[in-house]
């Protein structure tokens, strides 16, 4: 029996150029009845310990560094003692947003994780911001974009540190290449198809 795939949508704020947006996140934990792993921790750990549920956390994988993602990470590893992974390229980011509290792991391209007999892997895929990193679940026909990939394109690129033709390369090179029925499941809004956005991206 495979992992199934939970999301819990959280409001919050994102800070940029210093002006403040309201947005609402998507976290993703993936596991059974025993065991997950959470895919981003934003704004507030409270309800993604609610939804967790007294499961062992095996990881908190955070797929880039803007504040509207990894806000309550530290929280969240306080209240679950799993280790945070995160791509070190994006330190700087981090550093803004908890200058007092360090990543436990560097998430690098073909990390792995198994979480309930599932296979997850770490794709590197800068542009959106130079650490970003999507998750391939293949048993599960899903891949976690995080702000990398959208139902409508890729994400915004208008900000520091991000770089529009990067991201449309690791978008071509990393997500394309994936079966045209992979689920993409976002960092934000609804879920599409790596065949649908084919058409949207090219």
């Amino acid at each position: 029996m495979s992992a199934r795939i939970d999301k819990v949508v959280i409001p919050g704020v994102f800070s940029l150029d210093g002006q403040d947006f309201d947005v609402e996140n998507n976290v993703w934990l993936v596991g059974d009845d025993d065991e997950v792993l959470v895919i981003d921790a934003p704004h507030d750990a409270a309800p993604i310990v609610e939804a967790i549920g007294g499961r062992k956390v095996v990881a908190i994988v955070l797929t880039h560094g803007h504040n509207d993602h990894i806000t309550a990470a530290p929280a969240l590893r306080e209240a679950t003692g799993a280790p945070i992974w995160f791509n070190s390229a994006d330190r700087m980011l981090w550093d803004m947003t908890h200058a007092d509290s360090e990543p436990d792991r560097d998430l690098q391209p073909g990390t792995r994780f198994t979480v309930a007999g599932t296979r997850i892997v770490a794709l590197h895929t800068p542009g959106h911001s130079p650490g970003s990193t999507c998750l391939h679940a293949a048993d599960l026909n899903t891949v976690f974009t995080g702000d990398t990939l959208f139902c409508g394109g890729p994400g915004a690129t208008g900000r520091s540190f991000s770089d529009h033709p990067t991201i449309l390369n690791s978008i071509r090179s990393q997500l394309f290449s994936l079966h045209g029925d992979t689920v993409v499941r976002t960092g934000h809004g609804d879920d599409t198809t790596i065949a649908a956005e084919l058409r949207t991206v090219g």
